[in-house]
């Protein structure tokens, strides 16, 4: 199976395999096995048996004499001197070895990324990590494609260091095959997203956004439509209007449409899409801007997780909106003190024109309920409260139902994604009021700012639609290090949550 990254940024193609041959005999440029971390030194995992004998035993104390622990995040590199028909071993620390739950998939996830990003431009690598179920193997190829992520597109001198060209996951489990295909879809589509958030807002402002998902709708049988700035003026979607008004570059919306075969349920998903976000009049400090590329990162989880959905074949409808702005101070630009009608009637007070955000998504909620959905989901990098409540690595999920908050937060979880469920406090929405319109976008306190604009997005969804919110300020961009399966940059942070929740509701 052939997994092609998005063509606006480095192109390139990883080749993943499933190979049943033990690791001992399997012809690699580099071959990649766990270890675990006891009292009594690193232990061998599932995956690494023979190793042992064919180098002669010395496996043990040569990752003594180079201080391998077997703890996570930990990586060995050991030449096998023609010993293996791989040139190099690379060790990958487990942690301690698990107990009767087996081993956690974002265990592997995380090992497998880790050994990956070490072996950048190897030709071959083979993981023979733990995989005796077709979900353990559908983690290790996933960690392992998303290790290989790289984005070289603007670099002509320095490092421009290629991604593993092929990579062999080593399972004899029954459904292998088809969990490994799987992870090479959502590989994809993450990859996309982080394509996109990587690129600089030169290359991707709202049409050109529109353009790109209009090439992947037309190639994989999507319905697909795109309203521009007339559009959007003649049919009331004030806040898109409002907050892409001051650009040179207009706003767009745009509908994505997936039939699932059979499908009973609908999921609407919408995705805020700022492809620059100066602040507007209400200008960021140029330390809070350099990283704005980002603020479309909602729209490109959406675009990834509905391709992905299509590509899986899931018996769900899924419909899928791109609110998609370029913030920026001019002229034209909206005012602190500026009134507009959103799509569903409501007028809104504009405070701080920074808290735009809010502002496209609001259109966004409100054209998706008319989709008669199941479940309206938001995703959005949307409040920097998130990250001084939760940090950069951590969704806030919020819903105007309990159970259907904690649901989002378990399905993150088992995806490998880290979310945290939020209330949305009565008391708050008092801030919210407005002395000339019916609501203001943003309340006149810091405290609970983040949950303030749940409150703000749960006004807009209609009486017996269920609606969940996630916040992805921090998560949706990497400012530090590489880690696990994670680069720097753009992560796709939440796709795999919401084909997790499409996939739940196919079900």
């Amino acid at each position: 199976m052939r997994i092609v990254r998005a063509q606006l940024a480095s192109a390139y193609v990883t080749t993943v395999r499933l190979n049943s041959t033990d690791s001992v005999s399997l012809d690699t440029d580099a071959l990649v096995v766990g270890i675990h971390s006891g009292a009594d030194g690193p232990r061998p995992a599932p995956g690494a048996e023979g190793l042992d004998t064919a180098l002669g035993g010395t496996l043990a104390a040569t990752l003594a004499a180079l201080g391998a622990k077997g703890t996570a995040g930990e990586t060995t590199k050991i030449p096998t001197f023609g010993a293996l028909p791989a040139p190099l071993l690379v060790v990958t620390g487990l942690g301690e070895e698990p107990g009767d739950g087996g081993y956690d998939p974002e265990t592997l996830r995380r090992a497998a990324g880790v050994a990956v990003r070490a072996l950048a431009g190897t030709a071959r690598v083979a993981l023979a990590l733990p995989a005796a179920t077709a979900a353990h193997a559908h983690a290790v190829a996933l960690g392992g494609l998303l290790g290989a992520y790289a984005f070289t597109k603007y670099r002509t001198t320095g490092d421009q260091t290629a991604p593993v060209a092929e990579l062999t996951v080593l399972s004899a489990a029954d459904g292998a095959a088809e969990a490994v295909e799987r992870a090479g879809v959502v590989a994809e589509s993450v990859g996309l997203v982080r394509d996109l958030v990587n690129t600089p807002p030169s290359d991707l402002w709202p049409a050109r956004f529109a353009e790109i998902a209009e090439q992947i709708a037309t190639d994989n049988g999507l319905t697909i439509e795109v309203l521009d700035e007339k559009a959007l003026r003649e049919g009331g979607y004030g806040g898109i209007v409002a907050v892409g008004q001051g650009s040179a570059r207009p706003p767009r919306l745009v509908r994505l449409g997936y039939a699932g075969p059979g499908a009973t349920k609908t999921v609407a998903f919408v995705g805020k899409g700022i492809t620059f976000d100066s602040g507007g009049l209400s200008l960021k400090p140029s330390a809070s801007m350099d990283w704005m590329k980002s603020d479309m990162g909602g729209a490109g989880a959406v675009l990834g997780a509905v391709l992905a959905v299509a590509r899986l074949g899931l018996p769900v409808n899924v419909v899928g909106y791109l609110c998609l702005a370029e913030n920026m101070p001019s002229g034209t630009a909206q005012r602190p003190s500026d009134v507009f009608t959103s799509y569903n009637g409501k007028t809104v007070e504009v405070l701080d024109t920074d808290a735009e955000g809010r502002l496209v998504l609001i259109d966004g909620i409100a054209r998706a309920a008319q989709d008669d959905p199941d479940l309206i989901v938001d995703v959005a990098t949307l409040t920097g409260a998130q990250i001084v409540a939760l940090g950069w690595r951590t969704a806030g999920v919020m819903a105007n139902d309990d159970d259907l908050r904690e649901e989002v937060v378990r399905i993150a979880a088992a995806q490998g994604e880290a979310a945290w469920g939020m209330p949305l406090p009565e008391e708050l929405r008092k801030g919210l009021d407005s002395a000339v319109a019916d609501i203001a976008n943003l309340q006149p306190e810091r405290w609970g700012a983040m949950l303030a604009a749940g409150i703000f997005l749960r006004e807009f969804v209609p009486d017996g639609v269920a609606w969940a919110h996630l916040d992805i300020a921090g998560p949706a961009y990497n400012k530090g290090e590489p880690h696990g399966y994670t680069p720097k940059g753009g992560t796709g942070a939440i796709t795999r949550t919401l084909v997790g929740i499409a996939e739940r509701y196919a079900r």
